[in-house]
């Protein structure tokens, strides 16, 4: 027995103390509600615990979240498997950041489904740079067309 506390000890120190966003939600009906968000994820979203437990992670996506990887987490929860995908969110104070999502549900003893654990991680920083990048790159597709057709650039 003093093991296993000892292991939970730790292990909910590791949760609280990573640099990712950890939540921990269960399914009801269509919905999947948090029961649990670690310290990262409030300094990643501007909301604090007890704002946001018991609802709903929608709440984060705005109308302009890309619908293929909402569908994409949909199914995933839908069909009970794993999915890691990259979707815009807002914070509380309305600003944008980009994150990596990973879900993957967890089952219990009965093999039930129980919960879902999502790991986030802010790609803001990488997706505004590869964004800068393909609209680089697509300027010197332009110039290189201008240039072989004989426009001077």
């Amino acid at each position: 027995m003093k093991d296993s506390k000892l292991r939970n000890s730790i292990l909910l120190q590791l949760v609280e103390n990573a640099q990712e966003g950890i939540v921990v939600a269960e399914k009801e009906g269509n919905d999947t509600i948090l029961i649990y968000v670690n310290p990262a994820f409030e300094t990643l979203t501007g909301y604090q615990a007890d704002e946001i437990l018991y609802q709903d992670c929608r709440f984060l996506q705005g109308n302009d979240t890309e619908q293929e990887s909402i569908k994409l987490i949909r199914r995933a929860i839908d069909g009970s498997a794993p999915v890691r995908t990259v979707l815009k969110n807002y914070r509380k104070d309305g600003s944008v950041f980009w994150n990596e999502l990973s879900v993957t549900p967890f089952y219990d003893e009965m093999d039930e489904l129980t919960y879902y654990i999502g790991i986030q991680k802010d790609v803001t920083n990488e997706v505004l740079l590869q964004e800068q990048l393909d609209a680089a790159l697509q300027r010197v597709a332009q110039l290189e067309a201008e240039l072989s057709a004989g426009k001077s650039v």
